[in-house]
């Protein structure tokens, strides 16, 4: 038994049909972001953001500007490998009117209010990346990063069809190289692009009031070579679409099996097992030295994240035979649970 493989997108096309519902052109994947986002209509269900986590030599930082319909939800949040210290900043800003969510993967998106500034910048084939915060765990945050987007880099870009009503498009981009600086208080933390690597979670549909789903992913350098993994699990379950995929040196080979997250809810840091469903193409194991946890608890609206940082061992077969032997990769894999 095995899945089907899925069908590749070539030509640009819209997710949605003129009644903003999912055009059925538009289920598939795509390696490079011609995926255009028009969503409309589906008054409380749209939900979009763009999410970025980079991955430095001494900590991980990540900023994301959301918007759920009735509000938008800007974070950051950075992570000292070796002390452990970690915060996170969280503004949600009712209806959230004057934030414009762009419909294509690289467009600009801004926020900024008196707490805090987040600017996602594309020009010329990069991401600027810029975080300013006067208050952050009680210090001053200034991030200025620039993101490259290798020009023949191949993306993970697919749409899952839950029905003509529900649906989303995502977009992976992986192994992202960046430089730049992230200075919280007289700290200064120094971004190489050789060794620090950006990865954008780009998220665009109308979503089922509940949800739940996994993540894993981690973008390295490994013995000379840019590697990516991606792997989502729980809410593509069934759809006939993975969101599964690896990247070796800006190549995707895409999985086109669902996998399977084994953990234990009762305690996240235990280790994790990632397992392609049908055969041996993925033997991963997640061991985490850090749990993020993110909790919002509001009348409307419950979300509850486990993001673990951790590190992946095992292989994965690419589709040419070749064993990808996965050793101390730094990465994360997550458990989200959505009521929205």
């Amino acid at each position: 038994m095995k899945q089907h493989a899925e069908k590749e997108i070539l030509q640009p096309t819209t997710l949605c049909d003129k009644k903003g519902n999912l055009n059925p052109a538009a289920i598939g994947f795509a390696r490079k972001p011609i995926i255009d986002c028009n969503l409309s209509g589906h008054f409380m269900r749209k939900k979009k953001w763009n999410y970025w986590c980079v991955y430095g030599e001494d900590i991980l930082f990540s900023a994301t500007i959301s918007h759920l319909d009735y509000a938008a939800v800007c974070f950051v949040y950075f992570l000292e490998y070796e002390t452990q210290r970690y915060f996170e900043k969280t503004i949600t800003i009712p209806l959230g009117t004057k934030i414009k969510m762009p419909t294509q993967v690289l467009e600009t998106v801004n926020f900024a209010n008196n707490e805090m500034s987040i600017q996602l910048t594309y020009f010329n084939g990069d991401t600027h990346l810029t975080v300013t915060s006067a208050n952050f765990d009680g210090e001053q945050l200034h991030a200025e990063l620039t993101i490259q987007h290798p020009k023949n880099d191949e993306s993970l870009n697919v749409v899952i069809p839950w029905n003509r009503q529900t649906f989303q498009f995502t977009a992976k981009h992986h192994t992202l190289p960046t430089s730049g600086i992230v200075k919280i208080g007289d700290k200064r933390f120094t971004f190489t692009p050789e060794e620090s690597f950006a990865v954008l979670d780009y998220g665009r549909g109308v979503w089922p009031r509940q949800a739940t789903w996994n993540w894993g992913m981690a973008s390295q350098r490994i013995r000379e070579r840019r590697i990516g993994l991606n792997f989502g699990g729980q809410w593509t379950d069934g759809t006939g679409m993975t969101e599964n995929a690896v990247f070796v040196d800006g190549i995707m080979t895409k999985i086109h099996e669902d996998v399977i997250f084994d953990y234990d809810r009762t305690n996240f840091m235990k280790p994790w097992h990632v397992t392609s469903k049908f055969s041996d193409t993925v033997q991963l194991t997640f061991t985490p030295f850090f749990e993020r946890v993110a909790l919002t608890n509001a009348k409307l609206v419950r979300s509850e994240v486990h993001q673990m940082m951790g590190y992946y061992d095992g292989r994965v077969t690419l589709s040419n035979g070749e064993i990808l032997h996965i050793q101390q990769m730094l990465g994360c894999i997550e458990e989200h649970a959505a009521k929205w």
